[in-house]
């Protein structure tokens, strides 16, 4: 699939993007150009350590799923990993996130601790919502992150309500709100967008773009498929990018940011990416082929391009790396331990958090 990362906006110049693999899901999709940024070890180690963690994070979950430890939607996030963390990498300290339902990888991009993600999904005390929330439902006041939303489209909005207290309170942070390709359908998403770039409020659309939706092909569901254009009858500017390529990611996220927090108003970027598993833990995927998904692992993983990266231009050697999954399993499996005996919310609880409290003197 040839991807290219250029702007939309009438008369902007064409920006450069990495290739991914595979066919195309937009129609008319713009030329590949090759000038992708480079990553130094560093940069390299930390992407690889961050992707890594949500991968075994999200692998872990789905055992426990399979389990019964954890009920209720589980929609995961291995293959988009690329996306959230290219993002965070190009982001600054309070900068704010918000989501829809596949959200794990985003709470972990933004520093919530793995115990907490874990032990909310099933459903225990220690869990980031007490217990209540589930899957869908977290959030992190400290960590910036606002949810987690399970309403298709409802966090475009939100998003946007976060953007517009940045803009009122002059406070320097952008917010950036996630989507899917489905998502980006809905009528109260360009609603959005309108009241954004009429207010110039500082916030970036990130369209997570997975092919798919709940489980129908975009060339099916959406008239324009190229999403970074989705914009343009507002006057924002978009770009389509490689979200398999954290290095393409970052790149892109710097420049939206940027325009975004200089007071140009909001910008949509389209992560064109791929989710392995299903929509959710009960979806069979029977809607593509096997060998299709076989294909997008061998060739464009986002996390075994960084590994080969790694091995190939700086030199790290195999033991660092297994010393760094070792690490990031030991994190993972004391999260399910605790998830798994934690316990229960007190039935109490039924009752808390459901007003805000008035603030005392």
């Amino acid at each position: 699939m040839a991807i290219a990362a250029r702007k939309t906006k009438t008369g902007a110049p064409a920006k450069a993007a990495a290739k991914t693999p595979a066919k195309s899901a937009s129609k008319g999709a713009a030329k590949t150009l090759s000038n992708v940024p480079t990553f130094n070890k560093e940069e390299e180690l930390h992407a690889y350590r961050e992707m890594l963690l949500i991968r075994r994070f999200e692998e872990k979950a789905g055992q426990m799923y399979g389990m019964g430890l954890i009920g209720g939607f589980c929609h995961l996030y291995i293959g988009q990993e690329a996306v959230v963390i290219g993002m965070q990498m190009a982001s600054k300290e309070g900068d704010q996130v918000i989501t829809g339902y596949r959200d794990h990888g985003h709470m972990l991009a933004c520093g919530m601790e793995s115990r907490g993600v874990m032990a909310e999904l099933t459903g225990r005390r220690g869990g980031y919502s007490h217990g209540k929330g589930g899957s869908m439902h977290m959030f992190s006041r400290e960590k910036n992150f606002y949810g987690g939303h399970g309403i298709v489209g409802a966090q475009v909005s939100l998003g946007a309500g976060l953007g517009f207290a940045n803009w009122y309170r002059q406070d320097g942070r952008v917010s950036m709100a996630y989507f899917g390709d489905g998502a980006a359908n809905q009528g109260q998403v360009y609603e959005s967008f309108n009241m954004a770039e009429l207010w110039k409020l500082p916030v970036v659309f990130v369209i997570e773009n997975n092919r798919y939706a709940m489980g129908t092909s975009v060339n099916r569901a959406s008239a324009q498929t190229d999403f970074s254009k989705r914009g343009v009858s507002f006057g924002i500017p978009g770009e389509q990018v490689d979200g398999m390529d954290v290095r393409a990611v970052r790149e892109a996220a710097s420049r939206a940011i940027e325009h975004a927090r200089s007071g140009k108003g909001p910008y949509i970027l389209e992560m064109q990416t791929y989710r392995y598993r299903g929509h959710s833990m009960s979806d069979p995927a029977k809607y593509r082929s096997k060998d299709e998904v076989q294909r997008m692992r061998e060739e464009h993983d986002p996390i075994e391009q960084v590994r080969a990266r790694l091995t190939r231009e700086h030199k790290v050697g195999e033991d660092e790396l297994k010393a760094i999954d070792a690490k990031v399993r030991e994190i993972v499996n004391d999260a399910a331990e605790f998830a798994t005996h934690d316990p229960e919310p007190d039935p109490s609880e039924l009752y808390t958090d459901i007003l805000l409290e008035p603030a005392r003197a």
